[in-house]
C-alpha cells in the first residue's frame, strides 16, 4: 500500500456512479421495454442477460423447501440470532405520531404512517447476499410496511441461492421474483402482469441497477445510489497491524473499485500494516479483486497527531470507520461524518455487516456528510396535522394575510379574510 503524508485535502469521492452514455441509454431502453411489454420484456431480457428462460418468475413453495434442504443446517442459529439482533436495534428507532394542544384551542401534530409497499433488490452474480435481505426487510417490517417484494437475478439453473430464499422465508416474505438488473427495477417501479408496482425500491446492485434506480426516482422513492464499499481505519501505535490489515482487506475484496484507507499517527504501524497486507493478500481467495482495490484505491496516511487524524477522517466521510486507538471512545464524539463507527479492536467491520444489529446499508462516496444509514424512518412518511380554532384564527389572521400579501398571493389572503369577517 502507498504510504504518504497528508499535505492537502483528501477525499474518497470517485466519479464512478454516473455510468457511460452507452450504459445510460441501455438502461433507458430497458425501462421503456418493461413499461410497454411487461412480463414479455422481462422474459426476453432475463434470457439475454442471465442466460435463463423462465415461464414463471415467482419463487414457489417447493423452491423454498428445497432451499432448506440445501442449506447447511449449522448456519441457521447464526442467521436467526442475526435477525433477532437486527430487529431489536431497529425497534429502538421507531417513532410515534404526536399531537400538542395550545391554550387557544390550536392542535398541531405529526402523523407517521408506513409506506404501503417496498421492493428490495438483492444482487446475484458470483455471491449470495442474505445479509442484504435482513438489512432491508427488517426495518421495513418494523416500520409497518405490509407488502414487501424481493427481486434477484436467477442463477444459471433458473433458481436463487438457498441462503437468499431461506433468509427471506425466515422473515416471512412471500413474494420473491427471479429477475434482476435494470429490468427488475423497472418492474418494481411500474409493475408488470406478475410483479406488482411498489412505492419504494431499496437495495444495492451493479451500475445498471444504480442507473435504473436513478431513472425511476420521482415515480417511486429509492434508498440511495450506493457506490463501491469503503473503509477507513483510524489507528495509533497501539493498534495490532494484523487486525488493521485484515479489516482493510475485508472491504477490498468486495470490488476492484473499493477503497481501503488507514489514517495513523505511527510511521512504524504504517510500514507494518503495508507488509501485513501483502502477506494476507497472498492467501485470499479473492486476491485478484482485493489486490486491484489496494493498488488503485488503497492508501496509508501518516499524520502528526490524533487531532489531525480526526480532521482527515471527517474530510473522507467514510462509509465504515474503525477506531483502533488506545482510548477509542474519546474520539467518537469528534467524528462528524461516517456511516458507521466501529469502536475498539474487537469491533471489526464484519461484526456490523452481519450480526451486531445496526444497518449495513450505508452512505458511500462522501455522502455521509449529509446522509444516514438505512433505517426505519426510510420506510415511513410524515403528515403534518393542523387544527386551528376560531379563536386562534381571529387572533392571528391579520398576520397570516399580511404574509400572503407580501408574496403577492391575494387569494391566499382572502381565504383567511372570508373567515375573519365573522369577527365583524
Amino acid at each position: 500500500m502507498k504510504i504518504m503524508r497528508v499535505t492537502d485535502e483528501v477525499s474518497l469521492k470517485r466519479n464512478i456512479d454516473s455510468g457511460t452514455e452507452m450504459q445510460r441509454d441501455a438502461v433507458t431502453n430497458i425501462i421503456a421495454q418493461v413499461r410497454e411489454q411487461g412480463d414479455k420484456a422481462l422474459s426476453a431480457l432475463t434470457e439475454k442477460f442471465d442466460g435463463v428462460s423462465l415461464s414463471n418468475f415467482k419463487v414457489t413453495k417447493e423452491e423454498i423447501e428445497k432451499a432448506y434442504e440445501d442449506i447447511d443446517e449449522t448456519i441457521m442459529p447464526a442467521l436467526r440470532d442475526a435477525i433477532d439482533n437486527i430487529r431489536d436495534f431497529h425497534q429502538r428507532q421507531k417513532r410515534q405520531s404526536w399531537m400538542t394542544t395550545k391554550e387557544d384551542g390550536t392542535i398541531l401534530g405529526q402523523q407517521i404512517t408506513p409506506l404501503d409497499s417496498v421492493g428490495l433488490y438483492v444482487p446475484g452474480g458470483t455471491a449470495a447476499y442474505p445479509s442484504s435481505i435482513m438489512m432491508n426487510v427488517i426495518p421495513a417490517q418494523v416500520a409497518g410496511v405490509k407488502k414487501i417484494v424481493i427481486v434477484s437475478p436467477p442463477q444459471k439453473g433458473g433458481n436463487l441461492p438457498a441462503g437468499v430464499l431461506v433468509a427471506a422465508n425466515e422473515l416471512g416474505v412471500e413474494e420473491i421474483y427471479k429477475v434482476g438488473g435494470a429490468q427488475a427495477v423497472a418492474a418494481l417501479a411500474y409493475g408488470t402482469e406478475s410483479i406488482p408496482a411498489v412505492d419504494k425500491v431499496t437495495g444495492p446492485g451493479n451500475i445498471f441497477v444504480a442507473l435504473a434506480k436513478r431513472a425511476v426516482f420521482g415515480h417511486v422513492d429509492i434508498d440511495m445510489i450506493a457506490g463501491p464499499s469503503e473503509i477507513v481505519v483510524l489507528a495509533d501505535e497501539k493498534a495490532n497491524p494484523a487486525y488493521v490489515a485484515a479489516d482493510l482487506l475485508s472491504q477490498a475484496e468486495h470490488d476492484k473499485l473499493a477503497s481501503a484507507v488507514l489514517v495513523t499517527t505511527s510511521q512504524e504501524l504504517a510500514e507494518k500494516v503495508a507488509n501485513e497486507v501483502e502477506v494476507q493478500l497472498s492467501t485470499l481467495p479473492r486476491e485478484e479483486i482485493a489486490r486491484a482495490s489496494i493498488e488503485d484505491y488503497g492508501v496509508i496516511y501518516v499524520v502528526d497527531n490524533l487531532v489531525e487524524a480526526v480532521d482527515v477522517v471527517n474530510q473522507l466521510a467514510p462509509e465504515h470507520l474503525e477506531i483502533l486507538t488506545e482510548e477509542p471512545m474519546l474520539l467518537v464524539g469528534k467524528i462528524r461524518h461516517a456511516g458507521a463507527i466501529f469502536v475498539g479492536p474487537y469491533s471489526s467491520e464484519p461484526v456490523g455487516d452481519y450480526f451486531a444489529g445496526p444497518n449495513h446499508v450505508l452512505p458511500t462516496n462522501g455522502t455521509a456528510r449529509f446522509s444516514s444509514p438505512l433505517n426505519v424512518d426510510d420506510f415511513t412518511k410524515k403528515s403534518s396535522i393542523i387544527s386551528y380554532s376560531k379563536e386562534a384564527l381571529l387572533a392571528n389572521g391579520e398576520k397570516i394575510m399580511s404574509l400572503a400579501r407580501l408574496e403577492g398571493l391575494e387569494a391566499h389572503a382572502r381565504a383567511v379574510e372570508k373567515r375573519m369577517e365573522e369577527k365583524k
